[in-house]
Parts: C-alpha cells; structure tokens; sequence
C-alpha cells in the first residue's frame, strides 16, 4: 500500500528545531513525508538535515525541478500538510492567499486537510491581525491548534510556545485518520473536565479517587484534531499537555466549579469527564492530625459538594449547549446509568463500570452513551480515543440540529 504522503512545512522561527522530532514520528509510523521549508527556516536548520530525515528531496524555491511543476504537485498529492512552526507571517500569508514561496504555494494547491502549529512571542500571537488571520484559517477548515504556554526566546515566558512535537504528531494522525478537509467541530468552543477533584483533609490528606485523566484528556485531543477551540479543566492529572487546548488547572470541586461555569458561558459543548468528589470534609485542619495513644480516630463529617453536571445542564448559559456527563458505575450499570441521565438533565450520559483494574488509569474502555432523547450506542472495548471519536459525533450530531 502507499504512505500516505505527508507536506510537513517548517517557517523560520527558533522552534524550528522541534521540527526534527515531528518529522523523525512522522516517517517511522509509516508516512512519506516531505519538508517544504521557508527560505529563513534554513537559518535554523539545514536543508542537508530534513533531507536526510525525510529521505524526500528539500526545496524553498518553486524555480527548482520546475519541469515537475512543485507548487502545483506537491500541495495535489498530499493527504495532509502540517506547518510547524507557523510564525505569524506564514499564517498571514496563508490567510490572504499569498504564494511568494514554495510552501505558500503548496498551502494554495492542497485539497487535503491543513494544520498549522504556531509559534511565536506572546505579543504577536496576541495581535488582533494575527487573530484574525488564525479565525479566517479555522473558518476555512484549517485545524489551526492553540500555542502553548512556557519559556519562549531569550528571558520571555507566555503563550506562544511551539508544543511538544509528540502531541502535534497525534493531532496529526487523528487528522489523517478522519480524512476530512472540513472539521465537523470548526468554529465550536468546547469545555472538557478530566482528573479527580482531591479534598484536603489536612496539610498532608486528602480525599480522592483513582481517575488519571486519560479519558478527558482524549476527548480534549480529538476535539482539537476536529476543529475545536478548546478549554481543558484538569484535576490533579499527570499527563503531558495535549497541543492546541488551553489548560485550566484546579484541585479541588469547588475549583472545578468555578473554572467549568467560567469557561462554559461561551461554549458550545461541555464535556464532565472529570471524576468530581461527592463529598468533601465539613472542617480542614490547619496542622496534621495526629495519631493520639492508641485511640481510634475522630469520625470525619462530610458535607456535600456541588453538582456541577446537574447545574450546567438546568442552568446553560447560551443556547443550544450540549452537555455530556459520565458516570461510573459498579452494579446495575444501565439501570443506575438512566437514572442518573434523569436527574442530572444532561443531553448525553456516558456510562462505564469501573473498579480497582477497570478503566481508571487503562489505556482502553468501554461503555454505553445514553441519550436524553432515549437513544443507546454501545461502544465496545478499545482505546479511550475511539470512545472519545464516538462522543464527539453525538454532539457533533446535536449542535448541527
């Protein structure tokens, strides 16, 4: 079978480097991949080296190999072309239909789906142009994904920071693996909530659970691969941040509270991935609790926290939100599964059994999402990502009502 070939386009800002790595994931996962560098990105690195890496030969100028027609050929034949980075220049001339280089060329001619990796200071990304550029990119179908934040160039730390080049490979593959050129979720802001919310008991104490975030963590990357502007609620998560998706880091219920109300009143979809304490204690104790001879200790009284599934979905700021919950079972999974849709009011209800060796912290899972409007689909045992494809077409489905 053919690779499916790959235009991997490098602009000339300092993160080019990080190219490399995206490049070395690209051709070992089976892809033929062709670099398209700008003529400054060779200030950083060398022709020499994305030739040798890609195995393809390396060219800026459409006046090479003219008798091939590259700045028609290579954007015709691509099953996806990535830019990373994409300084504020390429995304400008992208967005305008400039083509005075091959790679702006090659961005004209493709019929295939587009994403684009920015990287730049914090202040250009920030720059209306610049955000206007990027909105008319996004309205044109192009996955353009959110920098991220950290140290940039020289003292200056801020958003704009290129991501991890693992995480700019898998939107790429879940890009790739969709195969279209207009993301169903384009234009959509959409909330997740991933981790488990921790209530302090004393300095050193808390109460927990076992969720690792993984679930929500797939939801947030697939969203990004399919359009979405995202904003990822993380509880306590120890996983490395998914490229394109603004973070929001809480602990506790009543963080995840606020941050979810915040970031729901522009949203077109929430997704409760996280797993949110029923209870926290009534009383936090400013010291550790100490062990006192050989007493039992005090009981710990508990008090409820907020429901923050049940509040979003009675109370929805915009209309037309979809609102996706999860539950995780034990025993009478559907049974308990439906009663529960009914009572938080939410559109859909993704139901899972759990326990001490299922689900929490797998790579796989399985469950049955539950409709308001009475509809099940069964999603059989696999990767979280699959069930993540799966949730997302349901709201997808919802929101184009």
């Amino acid at each position: 079978m053919d690779k499916p070939k790959v235009v991997l386009g490098v602009s000339g800002g300092i993160a080019a480097y990080k190219a490399c790595e995206l490049l070395r994931r690209l051709t070992e996962s089976g892809h033929d991949v062709r670099v398209v560098p700008t003529a400054s990105a060779l200030h950083f690195v060398g022709a020499a080296t994305w030739s040798a890496l890609s195995g393809n030969p390396v060219s800026t100028e459409v006046w090479d190999d003219v008798h091939e027609v590259p700045h028609v050929r290579i954007g015709q034949h691509a099953d996806l072309v990535v830019v990373a980075p994409a300084t504020a220049d390429v995304l400008a001339k992208a967005a305008h239909g400039l083509a005075d280089d091959l790679l702006t060329n090659t961005l004209l001619t493709a019929r295939c789906p587009v994403v684009f990796a920015p990287a730049m200071h914090t202040e250009m990304w920030e720059h209306p142009a610049t955000q206007e550029n990027v909105a008319t990119l996004r309205r044109r179908g192009a996955v353009v994904i959110e920098p991220a934040v950290g140290r940039l160039t020289g003292v200056d730390t801020g958003k704009g920071r290129l991501p991890e080049p693992a995480e700019i490979f898998e939107v790429c593959r879940r890009v790739l693996a969709r195969g279209v050129t207009q993301p169903d979720l384009k234009g959509r802001h959409v909330v997740v909530s991933a981790g488990g919310t921790r209530e302090p008991l004393d300095p050193v104490r808390f109460l927990g659970n076992r969720s690792s975030g993984k679930q929500g963590y797939a939801l947030a990357r697939t969203a990004a691969a399919r359009g979405a502007r995202v904003t990822l609620i993380a509880a306590n998560t120890a996983l490395p941040d998914p490229a394109g998706v603004d973070i929001v880091t809480v602990g506790t219920a009543v963080q995840l509270r606020e941050a979810v109300l915040k970031a729901a009143a522009d949203a077109d979809a929430v997704v409760m991935a996280a797993a949110v304490a029923d209870f926290r204690p009534a009383a936090y104790a400013a010291g550790k609790i100490k062990k006192k001879d050989d007493r039992d200790p005090e009981p710990i009284a508990l008090v409820r926290n907020p429901d923050i599934l049940a509040e979003i979905s009675a109370d929805r700021p915009r209309a037309g939100q979809v609102v996706v919950g999860f539950a995780a079972e034990t025993d009478d999974v559907l049974v308990n599964g439906r009663a529960k849709l009914k009572r938080k009011g939410c559109d859909l209800l993704v139901v899972n059994e759990v326990g001490e060796r299922r689900t929490f912290g797998a790579e796989e899972n399985e469950a049955v999402v539950l409709g308001a409007d009475g509809s099940e689909q069964a999603i059989t045992h696999g990767p979280k990502e699959a069930l993540a494809e799966t949730v997302w077409d349901l709201v997808a489905e919802r929101l184009h009502e």
